[in-house]
């Protein structure tokens, strides 16, 4: 008998142990936790902490308290002044209202996928009505605070708050970049090839006056040069005057001397002269030529 009780007593224990197991759960300080009963929400539990709940009747779903991250696709956008542009943009947003967030998507993967649309056309709307000008100035944080309260707007309804909606990147899509780098790529060297002509031309410029400067300079030189050699000549003209007038023998002399030097000069000169011509009384006795001299 006592055998029996015991067993029974065991058997109770242990299932109390079981109904109490299925009825505590803890929720974590990063959770939020929905109670369910037989699939509908009863409660909403967001503090930290041992709970309580019927066993084997309810059931617990957990979301994140934390806030979330989303990246949604790059979406090509058409801007007011018609340029294409391409908007990567990245979302941070928290579930704020677990029920309604339940009831309307259930699961963060339809959420995300609801959110994506949601962001896209807040971007659409917003980048529409704006430049590219615009979007690359300091009006792009009032075009990310006007995009964030769209998104938001819709976000509500999921349940969801969005923290931060923002630009990652805005790019031009590849072939508008293409030639966007092409036209600048031509304009680049366009400005090259007038920079290397306005070059050339200021280096003529700078030729063309060095080269007339150096004919004047050369032409002074030599008018300067003509000058000085004609005051030179002039002045040995002089010289050899008064030195022809004092001994005009001596003179005659030193000529004669000059003209030897100036036709004897060559080793193979030959000269066809009568021997008694004036040219070569010097060539006689010295004596005789000093005689002739006094």
């Amino acid at each position: 008998m006592n055998r029996t009780r015991l067993t029974i007593l065991g058997i109770a224990i242990i299932v109390l142990g079981i109904v109490v197991f299925s009825a505590l759960f803890t929720v974590h300080q990063t959770k939020q936790v929905l109670v369910l009963q037989f699939g509908e929400p009863r409660r909403v539990i967001q503090d930290p902490g041992l709970q309580f709940k019927l066993p084997f009747i309810q059931n617990v779903v957990e979301y994140e308290r934390r806030v979330l991250e989303f990246d949604p696709p790059a979406e090509q956008v058409i801007l007011s002044d018609q340029k294409r542009l391409v908007a990567d943009a990245y979302v941070r947003y928290r579930i704020a209202d677990p029920l309604k967030f339940f009831q309307t998507v259930a699961t963060e993967a339809v959420a995300r996928s609801r959110l994506a649309s949601v962001v896209n056309s807040s971007l659409r709307r917003a980048l529409g009505n704006v430049t590219l000008l615009a979007v690359l100035s300091d009006e792009r944080e009032q075009i990310m605070a006007n995009i964030q309260s769209d998104v938001n707007v819709a976000a509500e309804r999921l349940g969801l708050e969005i923290v931060d909606v923002r630009l990652r990147r805005a790019d031009l899509p590849q072939e508008a970049a293409q030639a966007i780098y092409a036209r600048m790529r031509s304009e680049r060297e366009r400005e090259a090839r007038e920079a290397r002509a306005q070059g050339f031309e200021k280096a003529q410029q700078i030729r063309a006056a060095a080269d007339r400067e150096r004919t004047v300079l050369l032409a002074e030189a030599q008018r300067t040069a003509e000058i000085t050699r004609g005051e030179g000549d002039q002045e040995a003209t002089l010289i050899w005057a008064d030195g022809f007038g004092r001994d005009a023998e001596f003179f005659r002399f030193y000529r004669s001397m000059q003209a030897y030097r100036e036709a004897l000069k060559a080793d193979d000169t030959t000269m066809v002269l009568s021997p008694d011509s004036d040219f070569f009384r010097f060539f006689g006795n010295i004596s005789e030529a000093r005689d002739l001299k006094e």
